[in-house]
């Protein structure tokens, strides 16, 4: 099933100059804070992230925001109706 918001790669990887050494993509971590309290790491910029949710907030009811796990790669699908905060922690 695609989902939009799934590898977010072009906009938010970027790649080290020739100069520092190889070239790594990095890659922007949210995090995602929950009702509940609990918090979730995604990749993407947390611009990203904030407009994939809004996204699944104004589309079908219980439409979730589907984005990748920061540390598993995993898909993990989000709903926006409980989402109480995001933080952008790392590049």
């Amino acid at each position: 099933m695609p989902c939009a918001g799934l590898r977010l790669d072009p906009p938010n990887q970027k790649h080290m100059s020739a100069s520092e050494g190889s070239l790594r993509p990095v890659t922007f971590t949210t995090e995602i804070t929950v009702v509940t309290g609990d918090r979730y790491g995604v990749e993407g910029d947390v611009k990203d992230v904030e407009r994939i949710i809004l996204d699944a907030a104004r589309g079908s009811i219980m439409q979730f925001a589907w984005l990748v796990d920061a540390e598993t790669g995993k898909h993990v699908g989000v709903n926006p109706d409980h989402v109480a905060a995001l933080r952008a922690v790392g590049s």
